[in-house]
């Protein structure tokens, strides 16, 4: 466990690359409290033209079809809670892609098997036998998951009635390569050779696998693709389909999309794409060429013997630069020349920094490569544990007994643990004689220890956390949870390490209130069990100390911009932009304050250049550039021959977060999908179905010729204002650096904003101030999408809902979709420029009612 890579274990959605967040952070919301007498879809954050199941958890759209005058959408769906578990299939109608109508429950897990994501065909030809060329069966193909031994495999079900009913085949499964990462069949009808074509992930090796079939039963491997572009997280819910480019018919090229979790574009989860040819065996991706990083004036390549100017703290770099890898390293690659900056001197265990001298800042850009692990820096941490925080101690585990905190199941004994357990790696950072750990039998054991009843009086709850990472919102948690009227609303969990840190819940808002913590081990599999000391209720916020392995640049002895490695030892590109500190002094300084797994840095090549580098994250294609917009996959069959594609509104890095309830989880808008030649390149573009224009209320409003200089205002009052628009606008940029329209803004600054940097020709998202946002410090930020504009403007396509944005650039080859949690007061549009003039040509705003009415 401490030398791979920990993700999700297959559709366990472990939601990994928050270890640090839950660790480090209690920044938890509540899910919105719902009165009990909300009528259903009217709720806070409910969206109202996406489609959202009336109650539970939902993520991947499954087995879109048309068939028999309907679009049917099938989606990952838990039918007891708003966590993800007990996948099944829930189901949902539309005649139109835009009015939806949820059916009952498709396909249940049950004591073998989940029901994990797949697709659906029409067997027209009747090839299984399910039904009759009269009436042909509707077959499901899904990724059978067994929970007892993780295996993943492809099997079959059938309906004879429109998807009403189903039943399983008794041959399942008919793929099983004994794999634990072998899912997500989409399968389609492939004309030239009369067969059926399935396209399927092999996850963690980061490929995609191609079969074929006569009759959907009997499977014959044909080849694979992969590894190519993103590889930082599995490779999930395949989609293989050609489209012509520039509406060309005669022009046909392949589009294999695969969505990335985690190392998508913003780090989370995504979905690429690759542009390419197939012959009916074999996808062949475009060459996308070499890449060449901007020149610039190299001010550090780790070329000499020692590190000149640069000083170091500790051992991990050693007395210079390395020569590329270290004793018991990987093979490490990437870096230029014959040195490098390496922290794995002495292995992961050692710590230490790297610190450039002071310097001016007078380029645009700093280009550096960067590798190793993935442990990113994270605000509000220190360089070592302060002063144990004073107020009421709610437990200190000492003496020999939990005192009122009651128990269930094995993990956590009668008594604390005074220390490392036999077979435990050695147990560090607790206080005093004794503390909690559920390792008392080992991994194997599960239980909960929860405390007395108390009152919140003070602002802070800290305590001492460590052991597995495993979110309080997955399947088998190892977390510790503050629950209050029978809800849990903060939540933390271990980090994969033995060593305890604090923990800080801000409670401010829960004042007065009655709560309980519980500490819960629910998890048998590596890192099942948790460590917990000296919880305390306290006016000062303990501060965890920095595990981070990171470049940062540091400004006023603060850190401005920081970038981490990818758990990988091959060094990518990374670039720092430092227009906002012209003229400041600065430093470089590479950090290794991590111990445990990939507890280490590599960087190289430090170079002062007028453009950004672009690592290969960025150097890939994206169906979308937002947080939000995973699983995509496309309709099969569609009666005008278009190409629809949807996907799961959520990010798996805060996604059993979000504050919403009765329900967890949205659909993206349906999206026509064209490939066009945007700047000399083929890409992928979208634009939402033209359905959408049926939600249109008739209340509208239009603007035109209004020039705006370094100014933010109203787009002509509350005509414009509402919570559900559609938005058009045509921008011709002049001097401002920035420009666009904000969206839902309201009181204290709240506001999503949606604009275009000139500078950087790119459209970007802001919603750091969009209202809810501390529930995972992973959701707040800036997603931007490369942006050219056309015929010298820039035009926006803009969808706002309850609690979204699309935001649709140019031709649709810039898409970013980010869900937001404003206040339902918060109903403004504005426009605005920065530091300049914009001309807004021409902004039409629609308001939209709900697919429901």
């Amino acid at each position: 466990m401490s030398s791979v890579r920990v993700v999700r274990h297959a559709r366990t959605r472990m939601i990994a690359a928050v270890a640090t967040v839950c660790a480090l952070s209690a920044a938890l919301l509540a899910p919105q409290a719902v009165a009990a007498d909300t009528p259903p879809y009217s709720e806070t954050y409910r969206p109202q033209f996406h489609y959202t199941p009336q109650t539970n958890w939902m993520n991947d759209p499954n087995g879109l079809v048309y068939f028999k005058g309907e679009y049917h959408l099938f989606y990952q769906y838990n039918p007891h809670g708003a966590s993800w578990g007990d996948m099944s299939w829930g189901h949902a109608v539309s005649t139109d892609l835009v009015h939806w109508k949820q059916l009952p429950l498709a396909l249940s897990y049950d004591d073998e098997e989940m029901v994990f994501s797949g697709s659906a065909v029409v067997d027209r030809d009747n090839t299984t036998g399910f039904g009759t060329k009269e009436n042909p069966p509707m077959v499901a193909i899904y990724t059978s998951h067994a929970p007892s031994t993780g295996t993943q495999a492809q099997s079959l079900a059938y309906s004879t009635d429109r998807g009403r009913t189903w039943t399983r085949y008794a041959g399942n499964p008919v793929i099983d390569i004994g794999s634990k990462d072998f899912r997500d069949p989409k399968v389609q009808w492939y004309a030239p050779t009369r067969s059926w074509l399935m396209t399927v992930s092999l996850s963690a090796e980061h490929k995609v696998r191609f079969y074929s079939s006569k009759n959907l039963k009997d499977w014959t491997q044909l080849s694979e693709f992969g590894p190519a572009g993103a590889t930082g997280g599995v490779w999930e819910c395949p989609d293989l389909f050609p489209l012509a480019v520039d509406g060309d018919k005669k022009h046909i090229k392949w589009v294999l999309v695969v969505n990335i979790n985690p190392g998508g574009i913003t780090g989370g989860s995504g979905a690429q794409y690759f542009v390419g040819d197939f012959d009916g065996e074999k996808f062949t991706a475009d060459d996308p060429g070499t890449y060449t990083p901007p020149a610039g004036t190299v001010v550090q390549d780790f070329e000499d013997t020692g590190f000149g100017t640069w000083t170091t703290t500790g051992t991990a770099f050693g007395e210079g630069p390395a020569a590329g890898t270290l004793d018991g390293q990987g093979a490490v690659t990437g870096f230029d020349g014959k040195g490098l900056a390496n922290s794995f001197h002495g292995g992961d265990a050692t710590t230490g920094t790297l610190t450039s001298q002071p310097f001016t800042v007078t380029g645009s850009y700093l280009n550096f490569t960067v590798g190793g692990g993935n442990h990113p820096h994270q605000d509000g941490t220190v360089p070592e544990r302060g002063a144990t925080p004073e107020g009421t101690v709610l437990a200190d585990f000492e003496g020999g007994t939990y005192g009122g905190w009651t128990t269930t199941g094995d993990a956590f004994g009668t008594a604390p643990a005074s220390g490392t357990l036999p077979d435990q790696q050695q147990v560090t950072g607790w206080l005093g004689d004794g503390l909690v750990d559920s390792y008392l039998y080992g991994d194997s054991t599960t239980g909960t220890l929860a405390s007395p009843e108390f009152t919140v009086d003070k602002d802070y709850i800290d305590f001492l956390v460590g052991g597995g990472n495993h979110p309080a919102d997955s399947p088998d948690p190892t977390a510790v949870e503050l629950v209050v009227d029978g809800k849990v609303v903060r939540s933390t969990t271990g980090n994969d390490d033995e060593a305890l840190d604090w923990a800080s819940w801000d409670v401010r808002e829960l004042a007065g209130k009655q709560a309980r913590i519980r500490i819960v081990d629910d998890n048998t599999g590596g890192w099942g069990h948790i460590n917990v000391d000296h919880v305390v209720l306290s006016d000062t916020r303990a501060r965890p100390v920095s595990r981070e392995t990171s470049v940062n640049l540091l400004v006023a002895g603060q850190v401005v911009r920081s970038a981490t490695g990818s758990n990988s030892e091959s060094l990518d590109w990374a670039s720092f932009d430092l227009r906002p500190y012209a003229g400041k002094q600065a430093r470089i300084q590479i950090v290794d304050n991590n111990t445990a797994g990939w507890g280490h840095i590599l960087a190289d090549r430090f170079t002062l250049a007028d453009a950004p580098a672009r690592s290969v994250v960025q150097r890939a294609d994206w169906a979308d550039y937002g947080k939000d917009y995973y699983a995509a996959v496309s309709w099969e069959d569609t009666p005008d021959g278009k190409r629809y594609m949807i996907g799961w509104m959520n990010d798996w890095e805060y996604g059993g977060s979000v504050p919403t309830s009765p329900w967890r989880g949205a659909q993206s808008i349906p999206r026509e999908m064209a490939l066009r030649t945007v700047d000399g390149r083929i890409q992928l573009t979208s634009q939402p179905v033209k359905s959408v224009a049926s939600l249109r209320t008739g209340k509208e409003l239009t603007v035109s010729g209004t020039t705006l200089t370094s100014a933010s205002r109203s787009l002509a009052g509350p005509l414009a204002d509402g919570k559900a628009l559609d938005i058009e606008a045509t921008f011709t940029p002049g001097s401002a650096e920035r420009f666009g329209l904000k969206v839902r803004t309201g009181a204290d600054g709240r506001e999503t904003v949606i604009g275009y940097d000139t500078t950087t020709q790119e459209l970007y998202v802001d919603r750091t101030h969009s209202g809810a946002v501390g529930f995972s410090s992973a959701f707040p930020g800036v997603q931007r999408a490369p942006l050219t504009t056309e015929n010298g403007k820039v035009k926006l396509r803009i969808l706002v809902d309850w609690s979204s944005v699309e935001v649709f650039g140019g031709s649709g080859e810039a898409v970013i979709t980010d869900q937001i949690f404003p206040d339902p007061d918060d109903q403004g549009v504005q426009v605005f420029a920065e530091n300049g003039s914009v001309r807004l040509d021409e902004a039409l705003v629609r308001h939209l009612g709900s697919y429901r009415d």
